[in-house]
């Protein structure tokens, strides 16, 4: 084992020196800088919005009741050619090639 070999490597990467400047310039009155966070305008407006959003509800109840309503009462009819059309623009948009 060559320990010469070893000790030069250990040099070039400085794995024995430790850095104690901040140390040293904290005590002489050296002022550090500090990292600092800036959050643009458009991130402020993005997480208000977000947190809107998440806020609301998923499921729009007056429409849900309106349905409900018109279900139960037989009012409520789907014209087929519209739900077979629909369905396929659906399946459509998920395959693409």
């Amino acid at each position: 084992m060559r320990i010469d070999a070893y000790n030069q490597i250990a040099q070039v990467y400085g794995t024995q020196a430790t850095n104690k400047v901040s140390k040293a310039q904290s005590a002489y009155g050296v002022q550090q800088a500090s990292d600092q966070l800036t959050i643009s305008q458009t991130a402020r407006d993005f997480q208000v919005a977000k947190a809107a959003v998440s806020g609301a509800s998923d499921v729009r109840e007056d429409k849900v009741a309106e349905l409900k309503a018109m279900v139960d009462s037989g009012k409520y009819t789907v014209n087929e050619g519209d739900f077979a059309s629909k369905l396929l623009a659906k399946y459509n948009e998920k395959i693409t090639f």
